[in-house]
């Protein structure tokens, strides 16, 4: 009797663990090679998994709602057959006991706060009147996505297991929200939000009216938070500004706009005119394009691009547009249109987000005159671009000084102190200004 081992599947490169919804098959169960043996979901798809081969399912190592790792054996087929060594009823039961056994003292034992909100970071029960129902990270997904909440979730249908809300019931929900208003639940009372134990319940800043809302982190922002707290632990930083008049620049866009998207057949917006001035800058100051390894300094010969764009979430993902450097205008014109609509899309690949080698943020396009960004690591130092706004400014003429309206806007540059200290900061910082402010008002298309 051969031993198969059943491996939880990678399903894509971005993809580290899933969800086990429903085992469609037990112990003990006999098995056709392709037939559905459970159910897994992940942030992107709810997926079914089938048999490698034909036999009996020897045993189950995890179970349902369990957040498991790609690539870990989650149960055993036994071919030729023959019954699992499982089935024979005295080690079942055996079996059976020891799993109650097990249970009985995890519910006994009580977790440590700081730990219950991070054991299964995939498998949050998202609740607004204690009913603990589960929700697959596909669901949520498009829950967080259509801007569905809470209450709304909880009033939704499901046609799952267990009432579980599959894909195509939020979708029908979703198709027919815009219809009339949706159902809405009774927010949980005070006396209800005691009776369950949570991590939650013992945060000690909670208004003593009650008139709080406890909100869990998806898992992206969770991801951003621990990325950003690790930035601040592993580099110094420090930020320079610098003003910068762009009128020229902001000139050349609004008379060429139009004139561009017909001969392109793409939009053109101030980040590719922004992006290949850094891209110059670089080219002047090749140590600001470089990481940090212990005691040696990594030099990056490639020039990839990061733009922090945000997403209909609310959070943060920085796309790469690789070997900047080797594009004009309009191919980061391109790269910069294509990237921002798969990042809004969700359909990013894997290796569209990875190899930045600097980064830039637009916190002009929130209304922000600058701002002091923390670096993406490994990387050393990330720029970000505040509003373009009006303002009057002392510009020099051959009859003298005079006062003008001029298009304005702050660059700031937060760097890593380590390896990159202010006169080579500043000088850089200071270059891309250059760049911006020199634009040919004259350009060709």
């Amino acid at each position: 009797m051969a031993k198969i081992d059943l491996i939880m599947p990678k399903m894509g490169e971005s993809i580290m663990e899933a969800t086990i919804l429903k085992w469609v098959k037990k112990v003990g169960d006999s098995i056709e090679e392709d037939e559905t043996i459970l159910e897994i979901a992940t942030d992107k798809v709810d997926s079914e998994i089938p048999a490698p081969v034909s036999g009996v399912l020897t045993e189950i190592f995890f179970n349902e709602e369990d957040v498991v790792e790609v690539g870990k054996v989650i149960a055993i087929i036994s071919t030729e057959g023959e019954e699992a060594a499982d089935n024979d009823p005295p080690k079942q039961e055996e079996k059976s006991k020891k799993q109650k056994a097990t249970k009985a003292s995890a519910e006994k034992t009580p977790a440590p706060a700081a730990q219950a909100t991070v054991t299964k970071p995939a498998n949050i029960s998202i609740s607004s009147n204690g009913t603990g129902r589960f929700y697959s990270p596909l669901v949520k997904s498009i829950a967080s996505k259509e801007n569905i909440s809470v209450a709304e979730l909880e009033s939704i249908n499901g046609t799952g297991a267990k009432g579980r809300v599959t894909k195509k019931d939020i979708m029908q929900y979703v198709s027919h929200r815009g219809n009339g208003s949706a159902p809405t639940v009774p927010a949980a009372t005070t006396a209800e939000t005691k009776k369950a134990p949570s991590a939650t319940s013992q945060i000690n800043n909670i208004s003593p009216s009650g008139n709080t809302e406890i909100i869990e982190m998806d898992r992206m922002r969770k991801l951003i938070a621990d990325h950003m707290v690790m930035s601040k632990h592993t580099s110094p930083h420090v930020t320079s500004f610098v003003e910068a008049d762009v009128t020229n620049l902001v000139n050349w866009r609004e008379a060429n706009k139009k004139d561009y998207q017909q001969q392109y057949g793409e939009k053109i917006t101030f980040t590719p005119i922004f992006i290949e001035a850094v891209v110059k800058a670089i080219k002047d100051y090749p140590l600001v394009n470089v990481s940090v390894d212990g005691d040696k300094i990594i030099v990056k010969k490639d020039i990839n691009i990061g733009m922090a764009t945000a997403l209909p979430s609310g959070n943060l993902i920085v796309p790469v547009i690789k070997s900047a450097d080797f594009l004009n205008l309009n191919g980061l014109t391109k790269q910069v249109n294509g990237l921002a609509s798969r990042a809004r899309e969700n359909k990013l690949k894997p290796e569209e987000i990875q190899g930045g080698t600097f980064t830039v943020t637009n916190v002009g396009t929130f209304g922000n005159v600058m701002g002091t960004p923390i670096i993406n690591q490994p990387q050393v130092a990330i720029l970000a671009l505040g509003a373009i706004r009006k303002k009057p400014a002392v510009l020099e003429t051959k009859d003298g000084d005079v006062i003008a309206i001029r298009k304005m806007m702050f660059l700031s540059l937060s760097y890593d102190h380590r390896v990159v200290d202010g006169f080579l900061g500043g000088s850089f910082l200071r270059r891309v200004a250059d760049y911006l402010e020199g634009f040919d008002a004259d350009r060709s298309i």
